[in-house]
């Protein structure tokens, strides 16, 4: 369904909540736009306003009508819970499909049988099972390893601006080297 909120407008209506249910990416939409009727919907639309595509979370689980599972290499297997994110995010006009949206299908398209991802993500497999069964996808298998992590414990980020394997290469580090950083895993 179409949103409109801006994310102004969602922190206002979870503060306006007080003790917001929170899921793995911090306080869930609060389903605001979701009671819009299709007319409002229609009118907003044609008036140019902006909007997101949000999955409704509950329609999504009632359409499947049943327990999802998964396999993760690590962790065995799981009972998805796409619930723990609300009603997330499809698309929006500076993102025409959502990090979520592109992995399933890429992952799908591209035959994939097991996922490798950071334990960061591990979560948003729980979703991405059910964009699978969705979207009449295949099951795939999954592996979330653990981060490489700095001297202070705090994990490699681009947006942190960490560094690379080029920049440690160039540095001199040896492939051992790299590997200790690894040694948690």
């Amino acid at each position: 369904y179409p949103c409109f909120c801006t994310r102004k407008d969602i922190q206002a209506e979870i503060a306006r909540i007080g003790n917001a249910p929170h899921g793995p990416d911090g306080a869930l939409y609060p389903g605001t736009c979701r009671q819009c009727s299709p007319t409002e919907r229609k009118n907003r639309i044609a008036a140019g306003e902006s909007y997101a595509l949000r999955l409704d979370m509950w329609a999504a689980i009632k359409r499947v009508g049943k327990e999802l599972t998964w396999f993760d290499r690590s962790a065995g297997k799981q009972i998805a819970t796409p619930e723990i994110f609300g009603d997330v995010v499809l698309a929006r006009k500076d993102t025409p499909t959502s990090y979520h949206i592109s992995v399933t299908h890429d992952d799908d398209l591209q035959g994939i049988t097991l996922v490798t991802r950071g334990e960061d993500l591990f979560f948003a497999s729980h979703l991405h099972r059910l964009l699978q069964e969705l979207l009449g996808y295949d099951v795939a298998e999954y592996h979330h390893h653990g981060l490489l992590t700095g001297p202070d414990g705090k994990r490699f980020a681009k947006r942190d601006k960490s560094k690379t394997l080029r920049s440690m290469r160039e540095e001199g580090m040896l492939p051992a080297d790299v590997i200790k950083l690894a040694d948690h895993f």
